[in-house]
């Protein structure tokens, strides 16, 4: 499996026996749930097997559960799984519910119209960034990606602009997780997570430039929305050949940061907590 997916679904494994209250068949039966990537239709007992890390067994356990609970469905012809109807009941209740997308999405759509871009709406999940929104202008040049999917934590613009705006300790760890299960390429990576935590110092925002995707460019700016939940991001990105580096600092950055602090006074006024420190912070 390429390193990149690795990253995006795999993280060190919880060490269950040192919490009593960690009830290790519900953590391996998400897992299980967890190993449908965006693209992936159907996987064999085998192939979530290797996915999870544990005895094919164990995982013929699982998926006989949660097809008879319907959170997977077995395809006879082929004796493969597919995510079931219960799955999507979760994802779309969840995405129902969280009325910050009814907040932002206007100012998202006004900023992915000026710039011609692909604007999102992300947050942490694992060792990922999960979008639960995105807008695009009518611009043919776009990416292929939509709410539900899942983009590198460490290596994205809107990865590292999360991480860059962690406290240090809660980044730290997640670094140790990232270098453990790519050792390979960690130089790489850790080098371009330290300039996007000086970046976000100096400027408020990260860019990446060809880090994830050698051909797409972006830059991202992190905030905190309040009412209980987590730390989340709106970046801008695109084809490299239209959103060269200066333009993302000179023209964009800009826009971007305006947009957030909007996005906050808007949050603001029903949210009632504090946003993330938006301009730049000196070390």
């Amino acid at each position: 499996m390429p390193a990149s997916e690795k990253e995006i679904d795999e993280e060190l494994p919880v060490e269950e026996g040192q919490d009593r209250h960690f009830v290790t068949a519900l953590a391996r039966g998400l897992e299980v749930l967890s190993c449908f990537r965006t693209g992936d239709n159907f996987l064999a007992n085998h192939e979530i097997a290797e996915r999870c890390g544990l005895p094919k067994s164990t995982i013929t356990r699982l998926t006989y559960t949660l097809t008879k609970l319907g959170y997977l469905h077995l395809v006879p012809e082929s004796g493969k799984y597919r995510l079931g109807t219960a799955t999507g009941a979760l994802g779309s209740s969840m995405l129902a519910n969280l009325d910050i997308r009814q907040v932002v999405r206007p100012y998202m759509q006004l900023l992915a119209a000026e710039t011609g871009a692909v604007v999102a709406l992300t947050t942490r999940d694992r060792l990922s960034m999960l979008y639960l929104e995105c807008c695009r202008s009518t611009s043919i040049v776009t990416l292929s990606l939509d709410v539900g999917s899942r983009i590198p934590l460490s290596s994205s613009a809107a990865g590292r602009a999360l991480l860059a705006a962690l406290p240090a300790r809660e980044r730290s760890e997640l670094m140790e997780r990232i270098c453990e299960l790519d050792e390979g390429t960690w130089p790489i990576l850790e080098k371009g997570i330290i300039e996007a935590v000086e970046e976000y110092r100096a400027t408020g925002c990260v860019t990446s430039a060809g880090s994830w995707v050698k051909e797409v460019h972006g830059i991202a700016a992190p905030f905190l929305p309040g009412r209980g939940l987590p730390m989340m991001v709106i970046s801008v990105a695109g084809a490299a050949g239209y959103f060269p580096v200066a333009r993302l600092h000179d023209e964009i950055r800009p826009r971007l940061l305006e947009t957030v602090r909007e996005i906050e006074r808007s949050l603001g006024q029903g949210f009632g907590e504090p946003a993330l420190q938006r301009s730049p912070v000196r070390a």
